[in-house]
């Protein structure tokens, strides 16, 4: 197993599903260490075969508060500070959206600006009752997230998030289909388990492949997304984890999957 130690993180392993606490005190802010650990823990779980699916949450009270503005600053001051940190940003939301693995966002506070584009990366997002998704960029001088909030919210609760930064409650991102569930704050992690064990149970192979066809098909035409996935799913058949499926099904017992 991958050495899962981070400065800004907290990683546990068990049955299969990678739980990752942020851990960046006091709110989770997005910094460049941040950055980099995230990052990399994503593609290492992509590559762990121990590793069926990952939930991700943050310590405290705060999901992600967002940019940390003055390791933003120090950026700033640096020659080419600014693009270098902006590159880290754009490819942590890529490492998580592109991870073979289900990732599942636990939101047990706000996600704020990056912290909405770090959950709007993930596969599933559930909700504590005292979670929130903002875009509050627009009060800092700043701008960022919408594209990425697109994947989420409609046109006009998008723009007035992101020329108001409104916070949308998590009663509201329920009630808008944004998220699986909302859950009081004790019962956020039993939920992401309940669901990260469901996906952890299923054949390795045919998840990794619906992954990789979900991201390839999001802005394909209907046809050429359709043929795509129909193509995937004569690759799937194709699996030992398939026919074991199959076998199993007539023989009216549970598969063993092997991931091949």
């Amino acid at each position: 197993m991958s050495d899962y130690r981070f400065e800004t993180l907290r990683v546990e392993l068990q049955n299969h599903v990678a739980t990752v606490w942020l851990a960046h005190p006091p709110v989770n802010a997005v910094n460049t260490q941040l950055l980099q650990d995230l990052t990399l823990a994503m593609d290492r779980f992509g590559e762990d075969p121990d590793v069926r699916c990952v939930i991700l949450t943050g310590e405290g009270r705060v999901f992600c508060a967002g940019a940390d503005l003055k390791n933003r600053g120090q950026m700033l001051d640096q020659p080419g500070g600014l693009p270098q940190h902006s590159r880290r940003t754009r490819e942590l939301f890529h490492a998580i959206r592109e991870c073979p693995k289900p990732v599942i966002a636990a939101l047990n506070g706000p996600a704020l600006g990056a912290g909405l584009g770090i959950a709007a990366s993930c596969d599933i997002l559930i909700a504590a009752e005292s979670a929130c998704l903002a875009l509050p960029e627009v009060d800092v001088g700043l701008l960022g997230g919408v594209k990425h909030a697109q994947r989420l919210f409609g046109h006009s609760r998008l723009r007035r998030m992101m020329l108001t930064g409104m916070r949308v409650t998590a009663a509201e991102l329920y009630r808008l289909g944004v998220v699986e569930a909302c859950v009081p704050g004790d019962k956020l992690m039993e939920e992401a388990r309940g669901i990260a064990d469901q996906i952890a149970g299923k054949s390795p192979a045919s998840v990794r492949l619906m992954i990789q066809t979900a991201n390839a098909i999001e802005d394909m035409s209907l046809r050429d997304g359709y043929r795509y996935e129909q193509d995937m799913t004569a690759q799937v058949a194709k699996t030992n984890d398939a026919q074991e499926a199959r076998r199993a099904f007539l023989e009216k017992r549970a598969p063993v999957f092997t991931g091949t």
